[in-house]
């Protein structure tokens, strides 16, 4: 498959690194670390330019942390000029914040999907959105969802 690139976050290298062998790419080189007060640095090893560019970032564990990461990541890739970034999201991020229950309470999720798109992504693929709703405040991007919302499981009966 030319013209495909694969990069992993530090969140789930082991499910990057299966998605590579399935694919019988390499995984890109890319190096996360920390200043010393805490903010991220992401450093893309490689060129990217022209290339369909896949990150694989889970929203679980150090939520804030890789969230950041994964954004910088987008971006790096998007400033190197990579023809597409598509963010492979597992698990999305505030996914349970979703609609508006009190006043004043943030919708976080779709700040989440719009900070995805800002920083430059063109497709998210996700699995198993809290409900359907979050799908349409990706709107700006295609979305592909693997897995049912629970608000579909409750409207089929399961």
């Amino acid at each position: 498959m030319p013209n495909i690139k694969i990069f992993s976050g530090s969140s789930h290298q082991d499910l990057s690194q299966k998605i590579a062998d399935r694919l019988g790419l390499e995984l890109g080189k890319v190096v996360t670390k920390k200043f010393s007060n805490q903010e991220t640095c992401v450093e893309i090893g490689e060129s990217v330019r022209g290339e369909d560019v896949y990150i694989v970032q889970s929203g679980c564990g150090e939520i804030n942390d890789n969230l950041m990461e994964l954004l910088i990541m987008i971006n790096a890739c998007k400033i190197a000029s990579a023809s597409r970034v598509t963010a492979v999201i597992p698990c999305f991020p505030y996914a349970r914040q979703d609609k508006k229950d009190k006043s004043r309470a943030p919708i976080s999720a779709k700040l989440v999907a719009n900070m995805l798109s800002v920083a430059g992504a063109d497709h998210i693929i996700t699995m198993d959105l809290h409900a359907s709703q979050i799908q349409s405040d990706l709107h700006r991007r295609p979305v592909e969802c693997g897995l049912r919302s629970d608000s579909q499981r409750t409207e089929e009966g399961q």
